[in-house]
This record gives C-alpha cells, sequence and structure tokens, in this order.
C-alpha cells in the first residue's frame, strides 16, 4: 500500500470515528423540563416568612408536573448559589421521593423516626449545611436578597442511597441517571445593616433553628 493510500485511510477512519462520537454525544438526550409550582412560593418573589428561621421554619409545599414518562423516581435539593464556601449553600436534600409523587406537601416531618406522609413513602433527608438531615430555611444576612433553587429531578431508576448523605453524593448517584429537571426560585431577604465583613454567623439553636444570619 502506498504512503498516499494508507493517510487517506487514516484520514477516512478519523471521519468516521468523530461522526460515531458525534451520534453517541446527540443520543443523550438533555432532561425534559419539569414544571414546578407551589401555592405559596414564586419566581423572583420573597418566601413567606413561615417557611423561615424568621417564623416556623416548617417546609413550604412543592408541586410539579410534565414528568417524563419512565420516571422511577424523584429528588429535590433547595440551595442558594448567592451563600456557601463554595456555593451553594444547601438548605434541603429529599430523595427516593416516589415517582408517583406530584408534589411535596407542607412541613415534612424533621424527626427521622416520624412517618413521611403518605404520597412522600420512603423519601428520605439528605445532609444540609448545618449537617443536619432536615429542611432549614433561608435566613441570609442582611444586605441583598438571596435566590433559592427548589430543584426537582426525575430519575430512570431507582437510588440505592442511605441517609444523611451531601449533595455532592446524591449529584454523583444521579449522574447518567436524571431524565427530567425543573425549579422553582423565589428569593429572601432580612432588613436592617449589613453584617461587617467576616463576621461568623450565629449559631442555628435547636430544632429548625431560629438565628440571625445564617444564609
Amino acid at each position: 500500500m502506498t504512503f498516499a493510500r494508507v493517510c487517506a485511510l487514516g484520514v477516512l477512519l478519523g471521519i468516521s470515528t468523530m461522526a460515531l462520537g458525534a451520534g453517541s454525544v446527540s443520543a443523550q438526550a438533555p432532561p425534559q423540563k419539569i414544571t414546578v409550582e407551589s401555592p405559596v412560593l414564586k419566581n423572583d418573589q420573597p418566601i413567606p416568612k413561615d417557611y423561615t428561621p424568621d417564623g416556623t421554619n416548617v417546609s413550604p409545599p412543592l408541586t410539579w408536573s410534565n414528568v417524563p414518562a419512565g420516571t422511577r423516581e424523584l429528588a429535590l435539593i433547595l440551595e442558594d448559589p448567592d451563600a456557601g464556601s463554595p456555593p451553594p449553600f444547601v438548605h434541603w436534600l429529599l430523595y427516593k421521593i416516589p415517582a408517583t409523587a406530584k408534589g411535596v406537601p407542607e412541613n415534612i416531618p424533621i424527626d427521622p423516626a416520624a412517618t413521611m406522609p403518605p404520597q412522600m413513602a420512603g423519601a428520605i433527608q439528605g445532609s444540609n449545611g448545618f449537617r443536619r438531615n432536615i429542611y432549614r430555611g433561608p435566613a441570609p444576612p442582611p444586605g441583598r436578597p438571596h435566590h433559592y433553587h427548589f430543584i426537582v429531578y426525575a430519575l430512570d431508576q431507582p437510588l440505592s442511597l442511605p441517609p444523611g448523605i451531601t449533595r455532592q453524593q446524591l449529584l454523583d448517584a444521579m449522574k447518567g441517571h436524571v431524565i427530567g429537571q425543573g425549579e422553582i426560585v423565589p428569593t429572601y431577604e432580612r432588613s436592617g445593616p449589613a453584617a461587617p465583613a467576616g463576621a461568623p454567623a450565629d449559631p442555628a439553636g435547636r430544632g429548625r433553628g431560629r438565628g440571625r444570619g445564617l444564609l
């Protein structure tokens, strides 16, 4: 075989490989958009105080629709990209949500021994930024509004995960299995003078926490 033919064959093989690679990438469809809503939360609107440490600090109700066919399980992450070192700061992880669930009811239990609502049977909570397996509402330091992303994921297979995992562990477990995703992004801001640079946050206290400047 002449040198010219060898070069031509190499070019053809390279083109074929690129074509195959492009085909495999295009076959990985982006997640279907899930519509996430709430009777108490609105995009770019303040979260009512009842769902923060300035109030009763219970978890808000959520609903979702347009969940893709083939969903085997759902997961929820609440995060604040305006805080954290590094961001985002995690306020809530809820996973192993049944695929039949149409949302999350208000006031998910903080006691790990408590029974989940019937539509949430089997769901478990992960570790938030305060290292507790509960919902912890927003409490940013005064100065500017923070944005709170309630992100819902639809998965094509159940997750074998224990309680108390971190956000990163949940994301790693979901990698390659997210077939639907959506979010609602309300805000929260506290009035008063801005906290001095480098000032430590107040401790969370008991229960869900009622401290000041807690993200």
